[in-house]
């Protein structure tokens, strides 16, 4: 096994297992076992437990991301891009090991000691939001506390419902919003 092998297998891992159970329930010597990785070459990709929490949750970031901005961008409108997120959103909840944020389960375990990650990844889905949506910095805060408020509740209920509703403020928040006009 190289060490790109043996990363991935860590990764896939650690994905699984933190998303699960937490981070904090979670030992070093499990994610070894489990992912079938020698300690030393664990140690040497890894040298400490928060280098692989952070390498999970950029890779996660990415996947995310990337999945969402795929599953929005096909509609020709904004309105409908936003619609997409919430229908993305819909079918991520149903998912049987849907267990929520990972950033936000991962900011609830850690605290302040989160990986700068946490932060980025909610920045960057307010950017992807406002531009998917055309919207102002305001309105583009509001989609966030929307998404962020049913991925919280499909959390506690798992469901498509969260999601439906949050579409249904989203689509009226857009739909009272003045247009802007530049100049």
């Amino acid at each position: 096994m190289d060490d790109e092998e043996a990363r991935t297998r860590l990764l896939d891992t650690a994905e699984a297992l933190f998303y699960a159970h937490g981070i904090q329930a979670v030992g070093m010597d499990r994610l070894r076992t489990a992912a079938g990785v020698p300690l030393k070459r664990l140690y040497r990709l890894y040298p400490a437990k928060e280098s692989l929490v952070a390498a999970y949750l950029e890779r996660r970031d990415r996947h995310w991301l990337d999945s969402l901005r795929a599953a929005a961008m096909p509609p020709a409108t904004p309105l409908d891009r936003v619609r997409a997120v919430f229908d993305w959103l819909a079918d991520w909840f149903t998912e049987p090991e849907f267990r929520g944020c990972a950033f936000l389960n991962a900011y609830g375990e850690l605290g302040p000691a989160a990986p700068e990650i946490v932060h980025t990844h909610k920045t960057e889905l307010r950017t992807l939001l406002a531009d998917l949506a055309e919207a102002p910095p305001a309105v583009a805060d509001q989609l966030l506390i929307l998404v962020e408020g049913a991925t919280v509740v499909a959390a506690l209920t798992p469901g498509r419902e969260p999601a439906l509703r949050a579409k249904e403020m989203a689509e009226l928040l857009l739909t009272t919003q003045a247009p802007a006009h530049p100049g």
